[in-house]
């Protein structure tokens, strides 16, 4: 082992910028969500499924060059303003994600995780706290996501799935109980405006944490007090019917 026996100057990096080689005749233009393509590891202007890397810093033209002729500036972590389509005052906390370099939205249905907002400024507007690369996306263990806009009943094929319900008074149906079902349901709405109902098969109950399981009686995210990111697990339960194994925010059976 060999030590220093004299001074080094070493190529340091401020800690929060990055640097990465461009793909092929494109352009990534300055403030732009910038993503890496998962086959090659090129950046490029952000599209889903990418891995978000930050924004960029400054314009990286490399329309007429081959893969990795330019390279990108990007800020990998720290707080930027953006505009988030339905945000409002009660989503400080909510996870952000974006479709494109410019477009971001609460879904993480075909969609990159960005960060989580952090202040409110005005009606779709907020500041959101990120970093490419210690923030996890909260719904990461969920490779198959899917939205629920329209009344669903679920089947065998729905295990794994986690489940975005962005419409008011839609009812999610489970399967009987001889359909073993696991999956997670979440409340997509903003705060006070979405009612989430989870309804069994006639025979069936749904039983969990001081939960009565009465037959044929729905699970619901109280809409007066249900918010962004309220949610069920639901697990295989006994012969009387499915199991609740998780919920967050304010659940009641009732009809």
């Amino acid at each position: 082992m060999t030590t220093l026996a004299a001074n080094l100057s070493r190529p340091y990096e401020m800690g929060s910028r990055n640097a990465h080689p461009v793909i092929a005749a494109d352009i990534i233009y300055q403030g732009a969500a910038v993503g890496l393509v998962a086959a090659t590891g090129h950046a490029r202007p952000l599209v889903y499924p990418d891995r978000f890397a930050g924004f960029a810093e400054s314009i990286a033209d490399n329309l007429a060059g081959v893969a990795a002729a330019a390279s990108v500036r990007v800020i990998a972590n720290g707080e930027v303003q953006l505009s988030v389509a339905d945000a409002v005052i009660t989503d400080t906390g909510q996870p952000v994600y974006a479709t494109d370099d410019n477009t971001f939205v609460f879904s993480p249905v075909d969609s990159v995780f960005i960060g989580f907002i952090k202040r409110f400024v005005s009606a779709g507007v907020v500041v959101v706290e990120f970093d490419a690369d210690s923030m996890q996306d909260p719904y990461a263990e969920y490779s198959v996501r899917e939205t629920i806009s329209a009344n669903k009943t679920l089947d065998i094929e729905d295990n794994g799935k986690c489940f975005f319900v962005d419409t008011d008074a839609k009812v999610v149906t489970l399967p009987a109980t001889a359909t073993p079902l696991h999956c997670k349901i979440v409340n997509l709405g903003a705060y006070g405006t979405v009612l989430l109902k989870i309804s069994p098969q006639a025979a069936d109950k749904i039983q969990g944490p001081n939960l009565p399981g009465t037959d044929n009686t729905a699970l619901s995210n109280t809409k007066a007090t249900a918010r962004r990111g309220d949610s069920v697990v639901l697990v295989p339960g006994d012969a009387n019917g499915p199991a609740v194994a998780a919920l967050r925010g304010t659940w009641a059976t009732a009809n």
